[in-house]
């Protein structure tokens, strides 16, 4: 199954692979069903990524969030919107794919933010 937005968003991370091969991306979205159906889609397309959603388990994140962070194969984070767009540094990303509007939007420059951190060498693309 995809959509249009999938679709778009494949293509995106296709053009960030061609502009460099070691690069990682953060798709966020406000529904996690959503979030399945990209992961689906890009595991189909031999996409490793990954999901950080809460409805999943502390340790089920953590380990989410470690295989992203460490794992050079692991290139793409799917992130909600509430369970990830604070308090985290995630300088490793270089790209932000934000899926759907939020109602605030200070909610979307806090998950633009993930990527804007002090240490991070990497050009951001959002």
């Amino acid at each position: 199954m995809t959509s249009t937005k999938i679709e778009a968003l494949k293509e995106e991370i296709s053009d960030m692979f061609e502009r460099d091969g070691s690069a990682k991306g953060i798709v966020f979205s406000q529904f996690t069903s959503f979030l399945d159906l990209i992961q689906y889609s890009l595991n189909l397309c031999g996409i490793n990524c990954v999901q950080l959603v809460g409805s999943r388990s502390i340790a089920a994140r953590d380990a989410a969030l470690k295989r992203f962070t460490e794992d050079s194969n692991c290139k793409i984070l799917l992130m909600s919107l509430k369970a990830g767009g604070v308090a985290l540094n995630l300088t490793v990303a270089s790209h932000v794919f934000l899926m759907d509007p939020w109602w605030n939007p200070a909610v979307e420059q806090q998950a633009q933010d993930r990527i804007h951190r002090i240490g991070n060498i990497n050009q951001s693309r959002l």
